[in-house]
């Protein structure tokens, strides 16, 4: 019991402070830098979208006026969409819209391949339906593209917060401060092992076709162009705005998919697990061990309250794990402020770590195209700084963020 204990306990330290710091001191001691200077390669805008009339006119708007001038072409791809979003796309007239409509609903994947067979820029930029582009964003995007070692460029999402339940809130602040900061050590060490999804761009000729119905294309294209022997890396500055779900079963139900979908990359892209992969040190610490963390606490759970009978110390610890859970239970009641906004950064942890379960559940379970299991309930009006949709949309504008 006391090896299941500890083991389990140094697997979990490992997973959310040992590998950070360890990245972050080689980031320090052994950063790699890139080579900018301010360039202007030809840029093909890549939009997949179904349904998203409630968002489109705002965000056709937005990319119409973006402050980059070398856009050969926006390209949106309508996949299977069922509410005029095809037909509306018919009516618009600037001259570098290109329009895919794809009559059957294939999946975000599907869509983008659609959208990069149609390209013609130097560059590839992926976008998502609801996050707005800061002014010269795609600008500093494209001066790391003056260094031929650099293969894919990332921006950084801006969250905007406001009225999000207390775990929600601390998924969206904490969380996401936290797992920008591994990134950004990662990218300073070589490369990171994911990027937001809603904003960035790669080099046209290292483009991979996407596998059909992955969920996580802001892994699988990033790291493809990795074991190209390509850098990939973040800028900082490049800055893209969206809105945290405010409700923490929303939240809940996008770390199910995108979880579900770090099993899916596995099987559908095995080479990420072999020594093609040049990051699978970082991608075994950052993604894959964080999979199985659950098993592992429960372990440390179960281990310490069999040892308590007879030890002051085992007691004490088991005590202190079930505070901590009854605390991050108390966080997800809004009746409970004071007590919520303590547990809160518990709770988080707790939701992240079930719907690691609930996802290897949904991969094993699910009938179909894996990307199915999207709850797309949570949207957000147009013109509000647009939310994030994209790492969270397959279709209707998510993306993936990284759990």
């Amino acid at each position: 019991m006391k090896a299941a204990l500890w083991i389990s306990a140094g697997i979990v330290f490992y997973v959310y402070a040992g590998y950070p710091l360890m990245i972050w001191a080689f980031a320090r001691w052994m950063r790699k830098r890139t080579a900018t200077a301010e360039i202007e390669p030809g840029v093909s805008i890549v939009l997949a979208v179904r349904n998203g009339m409630a968002l489109l006119p705002w965000k056709m708007e937005h990319l119409f006026h973006l402050d980059y001038r070398n856009i050969k072409e926006i390209i949106v791809v309508s996949d299977g969409s069922t509410d005029g979003t095809a037909e509306y796309l018919a009516g618009l007239s600037d001259p570098r819209l290109k329009t895919v409509v794809l009559e059957e609903h294939g999946g975000k994947a599907v869509a983008l391949n659609a959208g990069m067979a149609e390209a013609t820029g130097e560059v590839l930029l992926f976008v998502d339906i609801r996050p707005r582009i800061a002014p010269a964003a795609i600008q500093k995007l494209m001066n790391h593209f003056a260094d031929p070692t650099v293969g894919c460029v990332a921006g950084e999402l801006v969250l905007l917060e406001g009225g999000q339940a207390a775990v929600a809130g601390a998924v969206g602040g904490l969380y996401w401060r936290y797992e920008q900061w591994i990134r950004k050590s990662e990218a300073n060490c070589d490369s990171p092992v994911g990027v937001y999804g809603g904003f960035y761009a790669i080099r046209r000729a290292l483009a991979a076709p996407q596998p059909a119905g992955i969920i996580l294309d802001d892994m699988f294209q990033p790291l493809s162009i990795i074991r190209q022997g390509y850098r990939s890396v973040l800028e900082p500055g490049a800055v893209v705005y969206d809105e945290w779900p405010k409700e923490t079963g929303a939240e809940f139900n996008r770390k199910v998919r995108t979880l579900a979908g770090n099993f899916q990359l596995m099987q559908l892209a095995p080479w990420i697990l072999t020594p093609q992969n040049r990051v699978f040190f970082q991608l075994l610490s950052h993604k894959i061990l964080r999979l199985f963390v659950p098993y592992f606490l429960i372990s440390a759970l179960v281990a310490s309250l069999l040892l308590a009978h007879g030890s002051r110390f085992y007691a004490a610890l088991a005590l202190l794990q079930l505070v901590g859970i009854a605390l991050a239970l108390i966080s997800f009641q809004r009746r409970i402020p004071v007590l919520g906004r303590i547990g809160a950064p518990i709770g988080a942890l707790l939701m992240l770590n079930a719907a690691a379960v609930v996802g290897f559940y949904r991969f094993l379970a699910t009938r179909g195209p894996l990307w199915r299991i999207w709850d797309s309930s949570h949207s957000s009006q147009p013109g509000k700084a647009a939310g994030r949709d994209s790492e969270e949309t397959p279709q209707d504008g998510r993306t993936e963020q990284d759990a």
